[in-house]
């Protein structure tokens, strides 16, 4: 049987264990919960979208972060990701033309 890809506010806040009005209040607050709306208006919320929300509920209610520091903590932790993407993307890159160099020089020993 295939995975869900989406949910209904319902499942989402009974996942969540917080209460609807609250998931609707954090949409407002933090740009990067953002679920799909339908022509009718209600919401459609993917897998990441319930991880942000566990993440932000875990911020604000566990570690006591307020709102703002938890979107601030939420930021910093996608920038640092960003950052460790570019990190590999360039190593990447580095060993790529290090294989393309020892390429050409084993060419070049076997043409001497």
């Amino acid at each position: 049987m295939t995975e869900k890809t989406y949910f209904t506010m319902a499942e989402v806040s009974g996942k969540a264990q917080v209460p609807e009005y609250t998931v609707r209040y954090w949409e407002q607050k933090f740009r990067l919960l953002r679920p799909l709306r339908l022509a009718s208006g209600h919401r459609r919320y993917t897998r990441a979208d319930i991880d942000t929300l566990l993440e932000i509920k875990d911020l604000v209610f566990i570690k006591g972060y307020s709102l703002d520091g938890a979107r601030k903590a939420l930021a910093a932790k996608k920038r640092q990701k960003k950052a460790v993407k570019a990190t590999a993307a360039t190593a990447t890159a580095k060993h790529d033309l290090l294989e393309d160099i020892r390429k050409e020089l084993r060419q070049l020993i076997k043409e001497l």
